[in-house]
């Protein structure tokens, strides 16, 4: 084998290469099995199978680092707005308890619409003063329903729905807790008073804001992981 193929020509090969093909063709060729010194590894082998190169890597670990930041990102809005408005609603009772409790309602735009310090012990716009324990613990099961679906939260108009529920869950939830007549029977300080309408606070209108925006996302087919489908 070794002189035909110096008759036909051969690119230039090592001794050692030389001497070990040569081996594993006079093994062949007697009817032995190539052992360990006769098999040669793919070109490339040790290099491109069982382990995956930088090109294969690079896209996915990009692609796992790309969707982390992403998704804490989102998270970040929800608990910054649900900040936002749980705040600014604790700041405009404690106002009203200080400043306008006791006192003659004050005229915004006339008749229309007053600021008067109302106590609530049932629900948004005073609905259902029945079952103020129900209506705490319902406020409870939201804050817990929305922190666990932050972790799969994507859609940034989702994060603001949702954030808006959870300072207007809180807001109301604090008057439950710590206000008069017990803990889990507080009223809540409502003193928004538009015109044959009943009176509301920040709370109340920051829920609603939320609920209004989920119905518009749902319709629109948008999930809160940032898919969107067709029905």
């Amino acid at each position: 084998m070794a002189e035909a193929e110096r008759i036909i020509g051969t690119p230039d090969i090592p001794d050692a290469a030389r001497a070990g093909r040569d081996e594993s063709g006079e093994r062949a060729a007697s009817g032995g099995n190539p052992g360990p010194e006769g098999a040669t590894a793919p070109a490339g082998g040790s290099g491109t199978e069982g382990t995956a190169g930088p090109g294969t890597a690079g896209p996915e670990a990009a692609q796992t680092s790309g969707e982390r930041p992403r998704g804490k990102r989102r998270i970040a809005v929800l608990f910054g707005v649900a900040a936002f408005a749980y705040l600014l609603d604790l700041v405009s009772k404690l106002l009203v308890v200080a400043k306008l409790e006791h006192h003659a309602p004050i005229e915004i735009i006339g008749d229309w619409l007053k600021f008067e310090a109302v106590r609530n012990a049932g629900a948004a716009f005073g609905f259902g003063e029945a079952f103020t324990v129900i209506f705490t613990v319902i406020a409870a099961a939201v804050i817990v329903v929305i922190a666990r679906l932050a972790r799969k939260l994507y859609s940034l108009p989702w994060a603001i729905a949702l954030g808006l529920l959870l300072g207007g869950a809180l807001g109301n939830l604090t008057d439950r807790i710590f206000r008069s007549p017990g803990v889990f029977e507080g009223a809540v300080v409502d003193f928004i008073a538009p015109k044959h309408f009943a009176v509301f606070n920040l709370a109340d209108s920051a829920i609603v804001c939320g609920g209004i925006l989920i119905v518009l996302l749902s319709f629109r087919g948008l999930d809160p992981d940032g898919t969107v489908h067709k029905d």
